[in-house]
């Protein structure tokens, strides 16, 4: 069975150079028996009506005219039909296919006058009583006929093609917006990450500052608060650092604001507001909370965030959520699984969520994997070192 996505067989420009040259040379063949054996002017006639075919693709216009030139030219000096006159439907459909609109109008409406006037001469050369109104009709319905379909056949694939190219370019403006605005997306998004790194990383410089600035206070009343306190130092400034290390390749928007923003703690109110906006979510995270850095935190919430979003915008009315949190060793585990539509959720396209999500994760040197379940439904689950 062949591909549905399987394009037409279309011939190269070279495969459209030989084919015009192989179709003259056939309409050819029979020319040089006239000049040498038969009538030299039934021959040279010939040669003038096909021999501007080779060139009919890229001077549709001009090689019309010389096709319709020869066959005026032979109507009163020949009154029988010749082998040649397949050259002017061809030049017909040339001139339909790759000319203008007024010119394939002109076309047709020459070879419809030919027409008439060649049934008429025909049949005045086999014999003058055969010149009535129903022979003349016969013949000038045939040779119109053939006209006709040629002019027919070269304007629908001109229209065709026409569309075609329309549609062409509109996917291309359209793939260069969607690159565009995806571009956009990837720095917003790369802002925002920069920005709550921004408040990570000041809260630990803030704590260093805090923590130092007391210890410096006591030192002479009571020094055996200064070890602890250093201890602490030493803790968050090698979080600090790392978390540092993550920003690094993050443009920030200058001036941008900055606030603090949601951690592991504040899960609880997210699920409250998804229930509230009518989402059953069920959860499974230990109790206390694990402790995780800020920007684990931030990401860990994150995530659930969008998959919540996620759930309510395409899993379908009725569907319900299930958050389970887990420490895996020297990493955080998060799942959010919803019973919705899954694979045939209908979604317009242009989300960026997990493509933000993987970011954020990656961030941290972790791992997203998001897609359908076997059953029905979706999961999101993102392992993210400590």
């Amino acid at each position: 069975m062949a591909r549905p996505d399987r394009q037409p067989w279309r011939l190269g420009p070279r495969g459209v150079r030989w084919f015009d040259l192989g179709l003259t040379a056939f309409l050819l063949l029979p020319v040089p028996a006239f000049l040498l054996f038969g009538n030299p002017l039934h021959g040279l006639l010939m040669l003038v009506q096909i021999a501007p075919l080779a060139v009919r693709r890229r001077w549709p216009v001009p090689v019309f005219a010389v096709v319709a030139v020869g066959c005026a030219i032979q109507a009163p000096l020949v009154d029988v039909p010749l082998w040649s006159q397949f050259a002017f439907p061809i030049a017909t459909y040339s001139v339909a296919r790759f000319g203008s609109t007024w010119w394939s109008a002109a076309a047709v409406a020459t070879g419809l006058l030919g027409a008439g006037i060649a049934s008429v001469v025909w049949l005045r050369g086999y014999d003058g009583t055969q010149l009535t109104f129903q022979n003349v009709s016969a013949y000038f319905l045939t040779i119109a006929l053939v006209v006709v379909v040629a002019w027919a056949l070269g304007t629908l694939n001109r229209v065709r093609q026409s569309y075609v190219d329309a549609l062409v370019e509109r996917g291309e403006q359209l793939e260069h917006e969607a690159a565009q605005q995806a571009a956009l997306a990837a720095i917003e998004e790369r802002q925002r990450i920069a920005r709550e790194m921004h408040d990570v990383v000041a809260h630990g410089l803030t704590t260093i500052v805090v923590q130092a600035d007391g210890a410096r206070a006591v030192a002479a009343t009571d020094p055996s608060v200064v070890v602890p306190t250093l201890a602490t130092i030493a803790d968050t400034g090698r979080e600090a650092m790392a978390e540092m290390r993550r920003m690094l390749g993050l443009l920030r928007a200058d001036g941008a604001a900055t606030t603090p923003q949601p951690r592991l703690a504040d899960l609880a109110g997210l699920v409250a507001e998804a229930e509230a906006a009518g989402t059953p979510v069920t959860t499974e995270w230990p109790d206390p909370a694990p402790t995780v850095s800020d920007g684990v935190g931030l990401t860990v919430y994150r995530v659930v965030q969008e998959s919540l979003t996620n759930v309510r915008k395409h899993a379908g009315p009725g569907a319900t959520a299930a958050i389970r949190l887990r420490v895996d060793g020297e990493a955080v585990v998060v799942e959010v699984d919803d019973d919705g539509r899954g694979a045939a959720a209908r979604t317009d396209g242009g989300g960026l969520g997990l493509t933000g999500m993987r970011e954020r994760v990656g961030a941290h040197r972790g791992a997203l994997d998001a897609g359908p379940l076997p059953g029905g439904g979706y999961r999101v689950c993102a392992r993210i070192p400590l």
